[in-house]
């Protein structure tokens, strides 16, 4: 994305590029070095002038200069702003008019239909976003996965807070814990749940979209649109409730494991047994054997003087161990 934003083609964006670099050149010297037809450079260079970004030089009307880029440019991305609030304004015109139109449950709820749209509607939200995006994700993957959902890097660089919900048979496969421990760096919030109830995105607390389908059915054929009322306070109050009962997951190192000495063994079982892992799995991530990861909670147990599993969890926030 670039020019093309606020109108410009290409010949005419290579153009100002052009002219902004050497300042002040003819018509046919951007012929012969841009390898254009003079009729696409005088297209452009119409284009060009009317928007304000080239005039002719006031002592040789024989060569063009091109507008500082700070003035001209950012007159367009002015006009640009302001095209896109009444743009704004409208959508939310039409948004009411649609809503008046509709009767009964269409005035709540919207069926999306086809794996595409529903892919498509994802995204859409996301893009609306303004504030929050909250998210349940369950272990099997349909419509969007979650490593490919490229909304959501942008809306995080816009400051929109993001809150999973993992589905803990998701966090078992292979990469994911690394991916999502990288994507806390980054400022994504995490929490990870035995099983959830469904797939589901809210958006700014005013709209949501779950699976139209069951739980076990066929999730890629449809899904429910919710909008503010009475199934948005459901569906807030499910994610919440769930948010927190469920387990944190750290990323990184944290402070002072040098003054609790603790390896990098010791606080991965601990993170990963925090999230719910069995031993088992906790064995698989680490590339050792059940009898090692029981060897290293047997361990903990000890320093922290706890005798069940239970207790080492709290212990292990008391002390700082998570």
């Amino acid at each position: 994305m670039g020019l093309d934003v606020l109108g410009l083609g290409i010949v005419e964006h290579r153009v100002y590029e052009y002219l902004v670099r050497h300042r002040s050149r003819t018509a046919d010297d951007i012929c012969a070095d841009l390898s254009l037809r003079p009729s696409q450079v005088a297209a452009a260079v119409a284009a060009l002038s009317n928007r304000g970004l080239v005039a002719r030089e006031g002592t040789d009307r024989g060569h063009l200069v091109a507008a500082p880029p700070d003035v001209a440019l950012g007159a367009l991305i002015l006009d640009h702003e302001d095209r896109l609030r009444q743009a704004e304004t409208e959508m939310l015109a039409l948004e009411q008019l649609y809503r008046d139109a509709g009767t009964g449950e269409a005035d709540v709820v919207d069926i999306v239909r086809g794996r595409e749209a529903v892919g498509h509607r994802f995204n859409q939200l996301q893009r609306s976003a303004r504030s929050e995006v909250l998210m349940f994700v369950k272990g099997d993957i349909v419509a969007i996965d979650r490593d490919e959902n490229v909304e959501e890097e942008l809306a995080r660089q816009r400051g929109i807070r993001y809150r999973y919900v993992l589905e803990r048979s998701r966090l078992e496969a292979p990469g994911m814990l690394e991916a999502v421990r990288g994507a806390i760096q980054g400022g994504l919030e995490v929490r990870v749940a035995g099983e959830l109830p469904t797939r589901m995105i809210v958006v700014d607390r005013t709209i949501a979209m779950v699976p139209a389908a069951a739980d076990g059915e066929d999730q890629s054929t449809g899904a429910l649109l919710l909008h503010a009322g009475g199934l948005i306070g459901l569906a807030l109050s499910l994610f919440e409730r769930t948010w927190q009962s469920a387990a944190h997951l750290v990323a990184g190192e944290v402070s002072g494991v040098d003054e609790v000495d603790l390896d990098v063994e010791e606080r991965e079982v601990l993170v990963l047994m925090d999230a719910g892992l069995t031993d088992r799995a906790i064995g698989q991530r680490m590339g050792t054997s059940v009898r090692t990861v029981q060897r290293r909670v047997r361990e903990l147990m000890d320093r922290a003087d706890v005798e069940t599993r239970l207790q080492l969890g709290v212990a292990a926030v008391r002390r700082g161990w998570l």
